[in-house]
Parts: C-alpha cells; structure tokens; sequence
C-alpha cells in the first residue's frame, strides 16, 4: 500500500464507517453538520476537476452552486415539480450556462480567467437578489419540498438524508478517480502543467478546457440542488463571492489536485468550525492560527503532505534495502 488515500483498503474503511456513522451516534447534530460536508465536498470535487487538473481557476463556482439550487427550489416549490425531476433538470440548466459561460470565459488566461469569472458569479448573485418577483429576492424561497420517495424508500428522516446524500458523493468521487485515471484525466494535467506544450503534442487544449469547465458546473448544480431540498430554504447568500472562498479553503486545506483532498478538507474544515461555534466571534482566534499553520507546513494540503511523506518513506525503504543487497554481496564476494 504505497499510496495511502489511493489504496483499496482505506477507501474501503471510509465507506464502511461512513455507512455505519448513524448507528454510531445518536447525536442528530452531528448527521445535519456532515449531511452538510457532505454536499459542499460534492461541489468542491468540481472546483477541484477545473482548478486542480486542469489549471484554471473559476471563481464563479459558487455562482453555478446557486443556480443549481435556486433551478431546483423554483422548480419544485413554484413549478410543483417532483425532486427527481427538478434534480435533473437543475444540473441541466447549470451545465447549458457553464457551457455559455466557458465558450467566452475559456478565452482568457491565468488571472485574466480569474477576474472574469468572479464577475460572473457575481453577477449571478445581482440576478439572484435583485429578481425578487422569480427569486423573492432577500427574502429567500421558503417551503422547499423534501427529496420525494422512491418506492418504498423515503427520505424525511435526518438518516435517510445522510445515506441519499453520501450516495451522490461516493458516486462524484467514483467519476472523478475514473476521470483523473483517465487518459482524459492525463491531458488536463498535461493543460495544467503546460498549456503550450499540450498543444505541440497535438491536444486540443480549448476542447478539454471546455469539458472539464462544464463537468465542474454540473458538480456544483447538482450540490446546489441537494442543498436546495436538504436545507429547505435558500437566500441569495448562497451564491455571494464568500462562498468561492470558502471552497477554496476546503480544497486547499484538503489538498488541491488529489483525489481526497476535497472531501478531507471540507470535513476537516466544517467539522472544526462547528466544534468552535460556542466561542462565537472568538473562534477565529483558534481557527485562524490553525489554517495559517496547516498552509505552511502542509503547502499541498493535508492530502498532498501525507502522500510526499509516504512516498519518502517508500524511497528511505527502497534505498535501505538496496544498501542491504550491496552489503550482501560484497560479503560474499
């Protein structure tokens, strides 16, 4: 087991644990905070996808996690949709605008994609806020229908909720090991590491560029839906730039451009900030510290600093044994 967050085992140790967590506590709190983790780790995967493969830093992220959610509330509490439906339909309308988004957005570069894409998120949230007579406007959409049954099976317990929601993040996870060991995965790294070069080598870097801006807006429509029906009211908040930041805390903290990291840092970071939610203002003074702390010492995230050290353990081993077989022969000789 060379690689630890890589390795059959733990992945299989995750799963088990996290379908067993509801037998494990009775603590109704603790299923609500990681029900949350839970969905903004679905939506951090893909900022992960076009920032971390890819190379290109979207700051309208938070944007399309609205209009997923804001797509499926309206869907289902003025359209009188069912949730599946209004499901679908919401990572459908957010994917058709990162498509729009992305055919103008792709066309920058670096920072220049950086900026624009914030301006588009932000005009989301203006669209969001100030369109009271679709969105309510400050006010919020309220009453925001349950996920409806399947069958016998229904979700209006906080259990049953935990277990739909951690479906739809085993399954983003499931896509995305599938994407990054991919020979789609490998060129978005390509993108990422050298754009220029990617093209010499006969990479179409405007077409992956594309796709994978694509596939992250439906990553964050889809969280945005599932947020939508799980919290049951949303306001224009959910959209405003300090969500972006917010993501990219979880992800850098976790470990941009690996596979775990998205999922380690939002659990990590989410759980964390609950656990200080009684010192209130206070608690940034704790929470502070300790990001600072985890960014210098683990530049590449939590992740990302476990995996080095595994793989210079791996080397220490390999080259400790090598001198062994060295010593060996020379004593036979």
């Amino acid at each position: 087991m060379s690689v630890l967050f890589d390795s059959r085992f733990l992945s299989s140790a995750l799963l088990i644990f996290s379908v067993l967590f509801p037998f494990l506590t009775d603590n109704q709190y603790f299923l609500h905070v990681l029900s949350l983790a839970f969905i903004w780790a679905i939506a951090v995967y893909g900022l992960n996808l076009i920032g971390g493969y890819t190379g290109q830093l979207s700051l309208a992220h938070a944007g399309f996690f609205g209009v997923g959610a804001y797509s499926a509330g309206l869907l289902m509490v003025k359209g009188g949709m069912n949730f599946w439906p209004a499901l679908a339909a919401a990572v459908l309308i957010t994917t058709v605008l990162g498509f729009f988004v992305g055919l103008i957005a792709l066309r920058t570069k670096e920072h220049f994609f950086a900026i624009y894409t914030l301006c588009v998120g932000y005009i989301i949230y203006l669209i969001i806020y100030k369109w009271e007579g679709l969105t309510e406007g400050v006010r919020g959409l309220i009453g925001i229908p349950s996920p409806a049954p399947i069958g016998p099976i229904t979700f209006d317990t906080p259990q049953s909720q935990y277990y739909l929601l951690l479906f739809f993040l085993v399954f983003v996870i499931f896509i995305m090991k599938r994407i990054v060991h991919s020979l789609i995965g490998r060129t978005y790294m390509a993108i990422r590491n050298s754009e220029e070069l990617a093209e010499t080598i006969g990479i179409n870097a405007m077409k992956h560029k594309m796709i994978s801006f694509v596939l992250s807006t439906s990553f964050a429509g889809l969280a945005g839906a599932l947020y939508a029906s799980f919290v049951r009211f949303i306001g224009p908040d959910i959209a405003y730039v300090n969500i972006i930041f917010d993501m990219l805390t979880y992800l850098i903290v976790g470990g941009i451009g690996t596979l775990s990291g998205p999922l380690i840092g939002t659990i990590f970071i989410v759980s964390v900030s609950q656990s200080l939610q009684f010192l209130e203002e206070l608690r940034m003074l704790i929470f502070g510290p300790l990001l600072i702390a985890l960014i210098i010492f683990y530049p590449r995230g939590i992740a990302g600093g476990i995996q080095s050290l595994l793989h210079k353990r791996k080397k220490t081993l390999q080259i400790r044994k090598g001198l062994r077989q060295s010593a060996a022969v020379e004593e036979g000789k």
